[in-house]
């Protein structure tokens, strides 16, 4: 079944030389040994400098949040902004001839981000050398916060309270106490660890069934007197599960207006499907109006009066944190094409939290060719995410040799850690991704057919739950979209509505221009996903080998799935353990062991036997005592206490 609907779901799913050498106000601060003392006290030209690195060796500097860019960035008296490293680093071409690793350590604290932290070709390590900004006192100490905090709370009414919010752009979520608060919804959400339940779309006329803009309701459903300030600049929205009994994305979408007889509103934006599919409606709910705000732990925001509305559980704001996103996006590292990436450059041990969402989301162009740009598979364009919404708390773009190790990122309005593009021979591991928007680890590669430019990338000892928190359709831990030769391994993915790991492209490009091939995932374990949609499974792949032969060139090992079960509402096919879509095909299983799911353990591809199994827990005289339990998830090395 699966895939022969997908024909109409269209899933989609050498560094530049400039120097800054003279730029004015920078400080040229003298070298620090890895300890920490200073090669000298006198003041030094930058010639001087210079003579002393090459004779000492590597350099290393030092940033802390009670730091003073105008020090000369000693332990003693480090500076206050990694910007402020950044830049000294590249007036000084301290990068440019590396003979061992250039360190900038970064002392315990927060630092707040009120822009995203940007490096590019220019900051590249040189030699095979990285240049790394590193958590000096332990995983995790460092962290960087994209949140300001909200002060001023007044009583407003029936257990809510208000604050004056000096905001030039709205924010689209919201932490308090370090966890995410739920936008002012109905039917309010069953419990934190659940998006149900939801409200059901209607056919309003029978010739609108495949209308993807305008969504029919029950009478009751949608209250006439509820301020939903339809027609401005921050109106109400729904969050849908479009396509009707399909349950494969969710769409994040503002209300445009509301015709209450026809029992019809139109949105803004079309949504990814239209909202009835096989004569069932899709699930949905309301967001975003004063008038939902009626349970412990919900918020609005008012922006056009610049006010913001929290209900607290205990009745009262003493105590309470509450925090507002200031960005999107911590850390970018951008090359300017494939051919010019940054290059060796490592975050260690670095914390990051409280990013923000977007206005508005749906998955992919809706159609082939929608992208405006011509491609030879023009088809993907419904397969990637849209421009506005490439992005992670930690976004890589054409790069290679990025080491990204030891994170925490949590409390994201999006994905943890992007890869969009050209990006090689990424390492991202030993990491703590939680409550996270949308995905954990996504691997975004550029159109098939066009140049085989992100590959070989590691991502191994990592812990990632609860994902998907603002984007249940289509979330995954580790997602590898048109992307090959990449290793997953001791990995756990726990609690989600969607994918554990995803590996796709698409079902009809030709193999030699498909580069999803050669992927490697061993010693995972997946639990607790596909908690709320259809047709899938914690382990997923789609469109990977097209045409046979399915001579198996990716392996899986080792690999332990457990709990795929949906919320009840969800009317789609329900979840298997392991789902082989559409082209889920070249894959060589081995010693995979799965638990408690509530449709077929594995379910393979249309195109019939294309994948090999050697102890696998689906077929008879499966042998328990071959899974290496005692290595399968993170590793005793992991840097963090486990969740």
């Amino acid at each position: 079944m699966s895939r022969q609907r997908s024909s109409t779901r269209a899933r989609l799913g050498a560094r530049s030389g400039l120097v800054l050498g003279a730029a004015v106000g920078l400080v040229l601060p003298a070298l620090v040994l890895g300890s920490g003392a200073a090669l000298g006290v006198a003041p030094r030209t930058a010639g001087q400098a210079d003579q002393a690195s090459e004779a000492a060796g590597c350099p290393s500097f030092w940033v802390s949040p009670d730091g003073d860019d105008a020090a000369n960035g000693t332990q003693s008296r480090p500076w206050r902004t990694v910007e402020h490293a950044r830049d000294t680093i590249r007036a000084r071409n301290l990068n440019q001839r590396q003979t061992c690793d250039l360190v900038v350590n970064l002392k315990a604290g927060t630092y707040k981000v009120d822009k995203t932290i940007a490096f590019d070709d220019r900051d590249s390590g040189s030699n095979g050398h990285q240049v790394v900004y590193r958590s000096a006192d332990g995983p995790g100490k460092a962290v960087f916060e994209s949140a300001e905090e909200v002060t001023g709370w007044q009583p407003y009414k029936d257990g809510i309270f208000r604050a004056p919010v000096d905001v030039s752009q709205p924010f689209h979520t919201l932490y308090v106490d370090g966890k995410r608060a739920t936008t002012a919804r109905y039917p309010n959400r069953r419990s934190d660890e659940e998006w149900a339940p939801y409200l059901r779309s209607i056919l309003f006329d029978p010739t609108k069934e495949a209308v993807r803009d305008q969504l029919g309701f029950n009478a009751g459903d949608i209250d006439p007197s509820w301020d939903l300030r339809l027609g401005s600049s921050w109106p109400a929205q729904v969050v849908v599960w479009s396509g009707g009994s399909w349950s494969w994305f969710t769409d994040t979408i503002p209300m445009l207006d509301i015709n209450y007889t026809k029992r019809r509103t139109t949105l803004v934006y079309p949504a990814r499907y239209g909202f009835i599919n096989s004569g069932g409606g899709s699930r949905y709910f309301v967001q975003n109006s004063l008038s939902l705000l009626d349970q412990a732990g919900e918020y609005y925001l008012d922006w056009a009066a610049k006010q913001l509305y929290y209900k607290p559980a205990g009745g009262t704001m003493a105590g309470v944190k509450v925090q507002r996103p200031t960005q999107t996006q911590v850390f970018s590292l951008a090359g300017a094409s494939a051919s010019r990436r940054v290059e060796n450059i490592s975050l260690d041990g670095l914390a990051i939290r409280n990013t923000d969402f977007v206005e508005w989301y749906r998955y992919g162009w809706n159609g082939t060719g929608d992208s405006g740009v011509k491609h030879k598979y023009p088809r993907y364009d419904t397969q990637i995410e849209l421009p506005r919404n490439r992005f992670g708390a930690i976004t890589l773009t054409n790069t290679r040799g990025v080491r990204l190790e030891n994170l925490h990122i949590s409390q994201t309005g999006f994905t943890a850690i992007q890869l969009l593009f050209a990006n090689e021979k990424t390492t991202v591991s030993g990491s703590l991704l939680e409550h996270l928007g949308n995905d954990g680890i996504k691997v975004e590669g550029g159109y098939p057919g066009e140049g085989d430019l992100a590959h070989d990338n590691t991502f191994t000892n990592n812990y990632i739950h609860h994902i998907g928190e603002l984007v249940p359709g289509d979330s995954a831990g580790v997602e590898l979209m048109n992307t090959g030769r990449n290793e997953v391994s001791h990995t756990v993915v726990e609690h989600g509505a969607r994918y554990g790991i995803s590996i796709e492209s698409r079902p009809e490009i030709p193999n030699a221009d498909n580069y999803t091939g050669a992927n490697t995932v061993h010693h995972v374990r997946l639990s607790h996903l596909a908690k709320d949609s259809g047709d899938t499974g914690p382990f997923y792949a789609y469109g990977v080998r097209n045409e046979p032969p399915y001579t198996p060139d990716a392996k899986v090992s080792q690999l332990i799935v457990d709990d795929a079960n949906a919320d009840p509402s969800m009317p789609d096919a329900k979840p298997y353990g392991v789902h082989m879509d559409f082209g889920g095909c070249g894959f060589a299983f081995s010693d995979v062991k799965v638990t408690n799911t509530e449709s077929d353990p594995y379910h393979g591809p249309s195109a019939g036997p294309c994948d090999t199994f050697e102890n696998v827990s689906w077929e008879d005289g499966f042998d328990d005592s071959r899974m290496e339990y005692d290595r399968i998830g993170v590793l005793p090395s992991f840097p963090y206490e486990k969740p």
